[in-house]
């Protein structure tokens, strides 16, 4: 198939939707398929090159981050050139409730077409006020795919429409199964070693109930460490430092493998604004054990078939739960290491392997749809 994928963010700055579509690209190239991603970016922004950028984008403050988007006139038209001169045999659309190119696309679609939506947030005021514009759009999309059923949920609440497919995010569990740790980061009996990896500068990614759980966990462990990477700021550094962490900066994606293998416990004690919890898939895979907060979007991947618990979960923002659950797991060796067994089995139902070949079907089953309604325009595109 010749897939165009448009990604709504910018590449200047990649984040959770910009790395899916990369790597969602790659799955699809991998088996065989041409593809061609569409998405904001800088001039001087380094690309591969399946990406075609459609400009310079602007900063907008969404479901507690900012979101770098591209709108407009001149956006307009570098769709519908990309799109005209695509041919593609399906177009694939992420995060079409975000004003950006994604919508453009979806007004301007020329054949089969899916979306797939990331978000999960039960007030995004964005969402509602947009939904005489765009609800229009998405009925007439060929499939809707959710990445969670809490993100499902955010559709049917604020639009009125429901997800045809529900498929996660895809992750490349390899790269952290086979991870090396790093001998620094790595604990002992005595120091262990409990760590959290975002972007820091966002309050919603958990930092503040992490840095309030050190003292709690010292009081019986007063040797730990608690280690603190990722994006963020010099202030919010110099804060980390003066709670009692250690600041490890931003690191590439073979590093965050590394870092999340080297650690003994992982904590994702996340405030919200989640509609997956890729952070947890890609820890349990590499084999570490989880605390993570008691998010819906979190839940949903925290249960294995059999509904046992692959993550030690507390309450949303309670820093005392969480310095329990980390103190549970770090005086129980054994516990510990059949959590962490079977996180990693959990991770590998998230890996592209499995995940890709669903997209696929659901590309199929969007074009069939598409001939269906529109057959005069299927019969013209195979002419």
């Amino acid at each position: 198939m010749r897939v165009g994928i448009v990604c709504p963010y910018s590449m200047d700055r990649p984040g959770g939707v910009q790395l899916h579509v990369m790597d969602l690209a790659e799955a699809l190239i991998g088996r065989g398929h041409e593809v061609s991603v569409l998405a904001p970016a800088a001039p001087a922004t380094d690309v591969p090159a399946y990406v075609t950028t459609a400009g310079r984008s602007i900063p907008v403050r969404y479901n507690g981050s900012t979101a770098r988007v591209t709108f407009g006139f001149v956006a307009a038209v570098r769709v519908r050139k990309w799109l005209r001169e695509g041919h593609f045999d399906v177009v694939h659309l992420h995060e079409p409730g975000t004003m950006s190119l994604s919508v453009i696309a979806m007004w301007a679609r020329l054949g089969p077409t899916v979306a797939t939506f990331h978000t999960s947030n039960e007030h995004s005021r964005i969402m509602r006020n947009a939904k005489p514009f765009i609800k229009p759009g998405y009925e007439e999309l060929d499939a809707r795919i959710a990445v969670s059923p809490s993100a499902d949920r955010t559709i049917k609440e604020h639009l009125g429409v429901a997800a045809t497919h529900i498929i996660p995010n895809g992750v490349d569990t390899a790269a952290y199964t086979h991870a090396e740790p790093v001998k620094e980061w790595c604990g002992t009996k005595n120091a262990p070693t409990i760590g959290i990896l975002g972007r820091m500068d966002e309050s919603r990614k958990g930092l503040d109930p992490f840095l309030a759980a050190i003292p709690l966990v010292r009081r019986r462990y007063p040797r730990s460490r608690f280690l603190v990477a990722g994006r963020f700021s010099d202030r919010i550094a110099a804060r980390a430092a003066r709670a009692g962490a250690e600041v490890v900066g931003e690191l590439d994606e073979g590093m965050k493998a590394r870092f999340m293998a080297s650690v003994d416990v992982y904590c994702a004690p996340n405030l919200g604004g989640e509609s997956f919890g890729i952070v947890l898939v890609e820890a349990m895979a590499a084999g570490t054990a989880v605390v993570a907060s008691d998010l819906v979007a979190f839940r949903d991947v925290a249960t294995d078939s059999d509904g046992e618990a692959c993550v030690a979960m507390h309450t949303v923002g309670d820093s005392v739960e969480l310095a329990a659950r980390v103190h549970a797991l770090l005086a129980d060796p054994i516990a510990r290491h059949e959590l962490a067994t079977r996180g990693q089995s959990r991770a590998g139902t998230f890996d592209w392997r499995q995940v890709a070949p669903r997209i696929e079907a659901t590309y199929r089953d969007a074009i069939r749809m598409d001939a269906e309604f529109h057959p005069q325009q299927a019969k013209d595109s195979t002419a």
